[in-house]
Parts: C-alpha cells; sequence; structure tokens
C-alpha cells in the first residue's frame, strides 16, 4: 500500500514540474525559453524564494499560486508517507534482528560494549564465532549495528532482557562494563537467575577479584594486572616478544607464565637442539612452540628439534623459574 502509494505522489510531483512548466512557457509568451519555465517552476515548488526568472503578468501570478498551493500538498503528502514507509523499516529491521536472536544457540554473550568489550567482539567476529552483545546506550547500539554485529538493547541485570538475548542457550557470558560495581551486580543476577552459564567478568581493582569469584564469576580478568605484567617483561628483557600470566583463582599455588623469546642474539642457542640446550633440565620450563622468520611454526617440538637464532620460542612454565631463564639472557 505505502509503496502505491509512493509511486503515485512522484508520478504526481512529475506530473506537477512539467504541467508547471508548460504553463509558465505559454503563459510567458516569447521571453520565457523551456530551461526558464522549468526553473521557475522548481524554485516555486522549493519555495527558495530567488525570485522571477522574468517578471510576471496576472496570469502568471494566479499560475503560480495554484502551483505553490498544489505543490505544499504534495510535499505534504511525500513526507508522510516517507515517514511512515521509515517508521515501517525501521520495525522490519528490528523484527528481522530479534527472529535472528531468537534462533541463536551455543553463541557468546558479552555484556557491555566499552574498550573491553569492542576487543573482545572484534576477536569473536575474526574467529567467526557467535554472539551477542546486550548495551543500554542507545549511541553504543547504533554503533554496534552498523559494524553489522548482533545487540540487544537493555538492561543486563534484567530476566526479560537476558532471556531475550538467549542465554540459556549460551556457551558462555563476558561481563565487561565500565565499572567493578556494576560488574559485580550482573554477575549476581546472572548466576542467581542461570548458575549453570560458564561467565568471565572483568575487574579493574585486585582486591574485587575474590568479590567477585564469590558472587559467582567462574573466572575473573584483571586487564591491568596483565598488561601490566607484559609490559614490565617487555621492559626488563627486550628477548620477550610477548608474556601471558596464568594465575588460577582455585589454586592460588599455581601461577605459570607463557613468553615468547625472540632467539636473535642468543647465540648459546644457535645450532643446537631444545635437549642439548637444557632449557628443560636447567630451568624447569617448556619449549612448547617455535616459529621462524617466515612465520612458519612448529607446536610441542620434540627434543631433537634444532634451534635457530631466526627463531621465536614459545615457553611455558612457573614465573620463577620463568624469571632465572630469563636472567641469563645477554
Amino acid at each position: 500500500m505505502i509503496r502505491n502509494k509512493k509511486f503515485w505522489i512522484i508520478i504526481y510531483f512529475i506530473g506537477l514540474v512539467v504541467i508547471g512548466s508548460l504553463g509558465y512557457y505559454t503563459i510567458g509568451g516569447s521571453k520565457w525559453t523551456l530551461l526558464d519555465s522549468i526553473y521557475m517552476t522548481i524554485i516555486t515548488l522549493a519555495s527558495v524564494g530567488y525570485g522571477e526568472v522574468h517578471a510576471l503578468d496576472n496570469y502568471g501570478k494566479i499560475w503560480s499560486i495554484l502551483l505553490i498551493i498544489f505543490g505544499v500538498t504534495g510535499v505534504g503528502a511525500l513526507f508522510r508517507t516517507l515517514n511512515e514507509e521509515f517508521i515501517k523499516s525501521q520495525l522490519f529491521w528490528k523484527n528481522k534482528m530479534k527472529k535472528t536472536i531468537s534462533k541463536l544457540k551455543n553463541h557468546y554473550i558479552i555484556c557491555g560494549y566499552g574498550r573491553m568489550g569492542a576487543v573482545i567482539a572484534k576477536e569473536l567476529k575474526e574467529k567467526n564465532q557467535k554472539f551477542l552483545i546486550i548495551e543500554n546506550n542507545e549511541q553504543k547500539v547504533e554503533i554496534i549495528r552498523d559494524s553489522g554485529m548482533l545487540c540487544l538493547q537493555g538492561d543486563a541485570t534484567s530476566e526479560d532482557t537476558l532471556l531475550s538475548a538467549q542465554i540459556d542457550k549460551a556457551s558462555g557470558v563476558a561481563v565487561v562494563l565500565d565499572t567493578d560495581q556494576d560488574n559485580l551486580f550482573v554477575t549476581m543476577s546472572i548466576k542467581t537467575i542461570f548458575p549453570d552459564i560458564f561467565l568471565l567478568s572483568r575487574c579493574a581493582r585486585e582486591d574485587n577479584q575474590a568479590k567477585l569469584i564469590r558472587a559467582g564469576a567462574n573466572k575473573v580478568i584483571n586487564p591491568y594486572v596483565s598488561g601490566g605484567h607484559r609490559m614490565a617483561e617487555i621492559l626488563i628483557k627486550p628477548q620477550v616478544e610477548d608474556s601471558i600470566s596464568v594465575i588460577s583463582p582455585k589454586n592460588s599455588k599455581m601461577n605459570l607464565t607463557i613468553d615468547e623469546i625472540c632467539l636473535s642474539g642468543v647465540k648459546k642457542y644457535d645450532g643446537i637442539t631444545i635437549k642439548e640446550s637444557g632449557i628443560r633440565e636447567k630451568f624447569g620450563i617448556s619449549v612448547v612452540g617455535i616459529m621462524d622468520e617466515n612465520g612458519e611454526s612448529i607446536i610441542n617440538p620434540t627434543s631433537n628439534e634444532v634451534l635457530q637464532s631466526s627463531q621465536t620460542i614459545i615457553l611455558i612454565g612457573e614465573v620463577d623459574k620463568m624469571d632465572r631463564f630469563k636472567d641469563q639472557l645477554p
């Protein structure tokens, strides 16, 4: 119905321009060219107030009045129709998104689209994982949807919102709101309703980690501690390409680290096997990967694999033992 109305309104305007131009061309006489007539019709309908192309006689003035009356009526009808179509389009996309969300299963839910939420969403998108973002801020919702990601606008503490996000069919939830208080509240809300869901939460202060664990979070990540650890390691030893701390909240004695060490400049490991290097025997850490300068990698290499100075090795071990290994690097 709306499409038919839009079609007839367009036809109406085309007819208005054609009839209006012919009217000026006929009434104006020899002074008026066809281009003058079309121009006069357009500026009359647009009400821009540029003035008359040529002086109008009484017939011309009456013709302009009629053109304005019929033009204003048509403009009002056009805007009304376009507004109806816009509303219908918005409802269509909202319903389509709701339908898509209702079919989700084995997906991940991200509560909050701050800096960390955006990074998680980007990683999941690159890995082709199904995920949904719950965000209450309308501007952020628009950004998320413009990026082609699924977003449910609502309060993450609301049971209705969580059910709409198909949380009962989700593989896991990441709670990454701006403050620890918000993360704690959302974590408690989700775990109270869905105690079996795997929940990962973010904390900014170290002393809030235990609170989030007690609230039901399966894992708690402190990005400042992780980032600070990595930066300190790289600052102290430039050979360290990357460093990841692995701390278990259930076992405080387990404090592992995974480090990428560039062997460039480390001559004593050049051209010898992993076994000959004595890395495991001397330091109690393991080589779990090797990457060469071309990006080729070997996962879980054998003890007979030969090390080269052009390679980067991936090591795993306890923090104090890894520190002893890095202390002997040049």
